[in-house]
């Protein structure tokens, strides 16, 4: 076979790590013979989780990294200081061009700022954005950025919608992705300084497919294919979606189990039920890449578990195949030889 997409795992970030790291892995080695996953940790604590498993054993490779960076930390001096942690060190391994992508479960602002002073900016993108995707009733929508830009300037918006483009296209296969604005209203006098000031700006970009604003409401209904703002708006979005989510699935297995009535008419509807809850389970869609980088960096919930972990380094693959970040580079003007300075 061809050469591998190379992927370093943070085996000690999250909440259920290295357990459903490792677990995890070995998942995506066996349904995937084109990853090879560096899982990056305590050595030791690794290959203790990695001997319960049969695997291809050429697929998977540990890397040791002494020390662990907590959520708690605060990111700049954790990435200073810890030098062997397993976040710097796998973030170390996309730098050097040892790997392809780095996947983590583990402290998001570390990610955050490992991601754009190790492995770096590609020239020309102002700032990274975070961008996860979530479920709607049409598929999938791009939040974009939803973490790591709380004060953001129009320019910055529309590199967003830009590259927010670049991955749902080549990434996902949808042609010419509908972009929206985030905004409390349809018009387009409405809102805050920084949408009245960047919507004109999306309108007249010749890149994307803007068509306006994009209430909250109207995301789970999948009115666009990527909602742009800037991450305070999009952390907000992204928590009640999750809150109610949750809450809702709760709800509905209640109800469900309420009586011997309710019991036999789930038991009717399992399947169908199933499947439609799983299309709105995070656990599906994988991590939130942060886009604009040299290589990429994906980050996932801290309470992953294998099956996230799984679909966030198979999502490596594409994303590493379609060349996003040379993508993302003559998008913004640049020639594929200034990404590599």
């Amino acid at each position: 076979m061809g050469e591998y997409v190379r992927v370093a795992l943070d085996a000690m970030g999250g909440d259920n790590a290295p357990l459903e790291i490792v677990k995890g892995a070995v998942e995506a080695v066996k349904e995937s013979s084109e990853v090879k996953v560096y899982l990056v940790g305590q050595k030791d604590r690794v290959e203790s989780e990695l001997a319960k498993y049969d695997y291809p054993s050429e697929q998977i490779e540990v890397i040791n990294a002494s020390e662990v960076i907590e959520n708690a930390e605060p990111p700049v001096m954790a990435i200073r200081k810890k030098k062997d942690s397993s976040i710097v060190v796998a973030l170390n391994l996309v730098k050097e061009g040892t790997c392809d992508a780095y996947v983590s479960a583990g402290s998001t602002g570390a990610t955050l700022v490992g991601g754009q002073v190790i492995v770096g900016r590609i020239k020309g993108v102002e700032r990274a954005p975070l961008a996860p995707l979530i479920p709607t009733i049409k598929g999938n929508t791009l939040l974009i950025d939803c973490g790591a830009n709380v004060d953001a300037r129009p320019s910055h918006l529309v590199q967003f919608a830009k590259m927010g483009t670049i991955y749902m296209r080549d990434v996902y296969g949808i042609e010419n992705p509908t972009v929206g604005i985030v905004n409390i209203g349809a018009e387009e006098d409405k809102g805050n300084a920084l949408v009245k000031e960047t919507f004109p700006l999306l309108k007249n970009c010749p890149y994307i497919n803007f068509v306006g604003s994009v209430e909250a409401r109207d995301i789970p209904a999948g009115a666009v294919d990527i909602a742009v703002c800037e991450a305070f708006t999009g952390n907000v979005i992204l928590k009640m979606y999750e809150g109610v989510g949750s809450a809702l699935l709760g709800e509905v297995k209640g109800v469900m189990m309420s009586s011997l009535k309710t019991k036999i008419g789930a038991l009717l509807i399992k399947k169908e039920l199933k499947n439609t809850l799983k299309r709105f389970q995070t656990s599906e869609h994988g991590g939130a890449p942060l886009l604009g980088l040299k290589g990429l960096v994906a980050k996932t919930h801290g309470s992953s578990t294998s099956k996230e972990i799984k679909n966030t380094i198979l999502q490596c693959i594409t994303f590493t195949k379609q060349n996003i970040p040379v993508k993302i580079q003559e998008m913004l003007g640049g020639s594929p030889d200034a990404y590599e300075d």
